[in-house]
């Protein structure tokens, strides 16, 4: 396990770093998540293995520090994530990053285009949602103000999110938790599709076959984004069809 201060407090975060060639590979986990339970098994994968790897946990997730004092919108996670990459000697890396994770890689790459050469972003969340208090996801923890989120709102989510979702959230600080689902309901002015629109580096997006066409795609892809479709998986795409995953990972980062 690496660490990094990125906080003028000292606060670290943290990762699993697997040996091997250069460029780097970075992995950026979801709202509630760690990177090393969404992506070991894809980054040993031999169409994946052989990068140096950082599975990597933004702050107030998995063995990342908790800070009660960080604010949590998508920037500040991205500058954490930037101090952190900076000191790990991270430059034009690979970035592979699911949900909101993706939403931060976004912002990342926008705020830090040398930290980020190619993009893989797996059923990201690009716009603004709406919350509402039947989601388990970022817009349920939204539907709460922070006071009630943390007097029991929690108990609610937990018992939306199910076992296996709550096994990495309950990692996660609440404060961080909130104030992460918080912002990334409110997203980013220019929005995170306006960001990913204008960058100039390799793009592609990973969704859920079952999900239909993604809004904006043609959008996207006369950008220059490639929109891949996954049979057979739900939102964890990783998870749920790993060889899916790895087959349309190792396309994205070939080319």
């Amino acid at each position: 396990m690496r660490n990094a201060a990125v906080t003028p407090e000292d606060d670290r975060i943290r990762w699993v770093e697997l040996p091997g060639q250069e460029p780097s590979r970075v992995y950026v986990h979801g709202l509630g998540a760690t990177s090393s339970a969404y992506f070991t098994e894809v980054a040993v994968h031999p169409l994946l293995a052989g990068r140096r790897s950082l599975l990597i946990d933004l702050l107030g997730h998995g063995i990342s520090d908790r800070p009660t004092g960080f604010d949590y919108t998508l920037e500040s996670h991205a500058d954490a994530l930037a101090a952190a990459l900076t000191s790990a000697g991270v430059v034009g890396t690979e970035m592979i990053a699911h949900s909101m994770g993706g939403s931060v890689a976004v912002v990342l790459a926008a705020r830090h285009p040398h930290l980020v050469s190619r993009l893989v972003l797996v059923d990201a969340n690009l716009d603004p949602i709406p919350p509402s208090r039947t989601s388990a996801g970022s817009a349920g923890i939204a539907a709460y103000s922070k006071q009630e989120f943390l007097a029991g709102g929690w108990e609610d989510i937990r018992d939306r999110a199910g076992a296996h979702w709550w096994s990495t959230m309950r990692l996660a600080g609440r404060e961080a938790l909130h104030r992460s689902a918080v912002h990334l309901t409110r997203g980013t002015v220019p929005t995170m599709r306006e960001l990913l629109l204008d960058l100039k580096i390799s793009r592609t997006y990973l969704l859920p076959e079952a999900d239909g066409p993604l809004p904006g795609a043609d959008a996207l892809t006369e950008a220059g984004v490639a929109v891949v479709p996954i049979p057979d998986c739900g939102h964890n795409i990783m998870l749920d069809n790993p060889e899916g995953f790895v087959r349309a990972t190792a396309a994205a980062l070939a080319d």
